[in-house]
């Protein structure tokens, strides 16, 4: 997994954070002074928790499962949309939908009527419809696609999520808690940490500082992926190797058996 370094959070303005009057008391085991008016984050306690995180997000992609990202905030969005698709994992940048998790099996079946308009434009059936009532479906695609379009293949709930500024996302996070589904995050001075089960104590402001963060995210999404994909291979290969093995034994055993008995005497 890519070593941490403290050089790249401290040129990426990670150690940032906001003014000493907005400061959260929970995150004082985070900061480690203050500078004209601003709280300045401990990036060694950075390192040692974004460390913890990295391993834990690990672990879940390579056993398969989904990792939600939650990014609403413009100059977080950009940023998470150029990493995400590279390891095909689902995404919130535009708005979230109260009861996404909490409800959802129906928010599984408004996805659903975005398959439903696609078939229909494929099977011709959308121009039996008036020119008013296909220009409303379209609309109707084009919002499902803009809010919902990132979640169309979560077929069921993540193992967990990953947000940037729990404070913008604080219903993502109340829902992921009543679930108990694992919750990784950005966390500012201005926010409670013991919020999250995997707190990462950034500025989760500015884009240099989301950007380097996201950087380590994906790269141990990516190595988890990757040792997944190799291990599932591995058991193709060994599965094929004992099948075969299997065939060859049965067909010597056949051949045993059909073999004339030299010694039998009429």
């Amino acid at each position: 997994m890519k070593k941490v370094e403290i050089n790249h959070l401290l040129d990426a303005g990670v150690h940032f954070g906001h003014l000493t009057s907005k400061r959260h008391p929970n995150m004082s085991p985070y900061i480690f002074m203050e500078k004209n008016g601003m709280h300045i984050i401990d990036l060694n306690k950075t390192k040692a928790k974004l460390d913890q995180a990295l391993l834990g997000l690990k672990k879940i992609a390579k056993t398969g499962r989904k990792i939600l990202f939650v990014a609403t905030k413009k100059q977080s969005k950009f940023v998470l949309e150029k990493y995400i698709k590279d390891v095909n994992m689902p995404y919130i940048t535009e708005r979230w939908y109260g009861g996404m998790l909490t409800n959802f099996v129906t928010i599984r079946k408004t996805v659903k009527k975005l398959d439903i308009i696609d078939r229909m434009k494929e099977d011709g059936t959308i121009q039996t419809l008036s020119k008013r009532e296909r220009l409303q479906m379209e609309r109707d695609r084009a919002k499902l696609e803009k809010y919902l379009g990132s979640i169309s293949e979560m077929n069921r709930l993540p193992a967990a999520i990953f947000v940037v500024d729990i404070l913008r996302e604080k219903i993502a996070i109340r829902e992921a808690l009543k679930l108990n589904i694992k919750t990784f995050a950005m966390v500012d001075t201005n926010s409670n940490p013991d919020l999250v089960d995997f707190p990462i104590p950034s500025n989760d402001d500015a884009s240099k500082s989301i950007d380097v963060i996201l950087s380590y995210v994906f790269g141990a999404i990516e190595e988890g992926l990757s040792e997944r994909e190799k291990e599932l291979k591995a058991q193709k290969i060994q599965s094929e190797k004992r099948e075969k093995e299997t065939v060859d034994n049965e067909a010597n055993q056949e051949e045993i058996v059909n073999q004339p008995n030299k010694n039998f005497k009429k």
